[in-house]
C-alpha cells in the first residue's frame, strides 16, 4: 500500500559546487547558441545527480578478484531502470547512465496539446519500459513547469509495476511545480531531486527566469 507522507525534495543547487556553473551555463542565452554545450552540460548534471542518488542505494560488500588477491568492496543492489520523458530529457538520461550503466531504460513521451488560446492538456502517446515491480526508478525531466506531465508521466510508468523507490530528477523546477507534486504524488518513497527552484510562472506556464525550451536548446526547433 502506498504510503501517504510527501515526497522528499532535495535542491543540490543549494550546496556551492560545480553544479552551479553548468546550471548558469545553460541559462546564459548566449552560452545557449552553442547546442553542443548545452547537451553536454545537461548531460553533466546528469551524472552529478546520479553520484548523489547513488549514495541513496542499497550497497553490499562483494569480493573482487585482483591480480594479487581479493578486495572486498560494496557495491550497490538495486535494479535500476532509468526512464526520460521525450525530447529533452535525453542528454539528461544519457549523463545519469553514463554512471549507472547496468541500468534498464524506460521512455515516455508527454507533451503540452493546446487547445484555444493559452489553455493546453497533457498528451501522453508513448511508453516503453519494463516491470518496474520492486525495482528503483529514476525518473528524468530537464524542466518542472506546472508538474503536470510529470505526474501523469510517473502514473503511467506505475501502471507497468510498482517500483521500490522513485528519483524524479528535473534540474530546474518552478515553485508552483514543487509544491504540486508534493500535494499529488503522496509517497515516502519518492524523492525529487533539482537543481534550481525558481519562483515565478507565468500565465503561459513558463518558468521564469528558467532558461527557455529545453527540447529546442538541445536538438534545435520543433514545429
Amino acid at each position: 500500500m502506498t504510503n501517504t507522507i510527501a515526497m522528499e525534495v532535495i535542491n543540490l543547487g543549494a550546496r556551492n559546487s560545480i553544479l552551479n556553473k553548468f546550471v548558469a551555463q545553460m541559462r546564459d542565452k548566449t552560452v545557449q547558441k552553442d547546442s553542443m554545450r548545452f547537451r553536454r552540460n545537461l548531460e553533466r548534471l546528469g551524472e552529478i545527480f546520479a553520484y548523489e542518488i547513488s549514495q541513496r542505494l542499497e550497497h553490499s560488500p562483494k569480493e573482487v578478484v585482483t591480480p594479487l588477491g581479493i578486495a572486498s568492496i560494496p557495491t550497490y543492489d538495486d535494479k535500476l531502470v532509468v526512464a526520460s520523458i521525450l525530447r529533452a530529457g535525453l542528454p539528461l538520461h544519457h549523463g545519469i547512465l553514463n554512471y549507472f550503466d547496468d541500468a534498464q531504460n524506460a521512455f515516455i513521451a508527454a507533451y503540452r496539446k493546446y487547445d484555444k488560446g493559452e489553455d493546453f492538456h497533457i498528451n501522453i502517446e508513448y511508453c516503453s519500459t519494463s516491470d518496474l515491480t520492486g525495482k528503483t526508478l529514476i525518473l528524468a525531466d530537464t524542466m518542472l513547469a506546472t508538474g503536470a506531465s510529470l505526474e501523469l508521466a510517473y502514473q503511467r510508468l506505475c501502471e507497468e509495476g510498482e517500483p521500490l523507490y522513485t528519483h524524479i530528477v528535473c534540474p530546474v523546477a518552478s515553485a508552483y511545480a514543487v509544491e504540486y507534486l508534493q500535494k499529488h504524488i503522496l509517497n515516502k518513497n519518492v524523492a525529487l531531486w533539482v537543481a534550481a527552484i525558481d519562483e515565478e510562472l507565468t500565465s503561459q506556464a513558463y518558468i521564469v527566469p528558467g532558461l527557455g525550451d529545453a527540447g529546442d536548446l538541445a536538438f534545435g526547433e520543433k514545429k
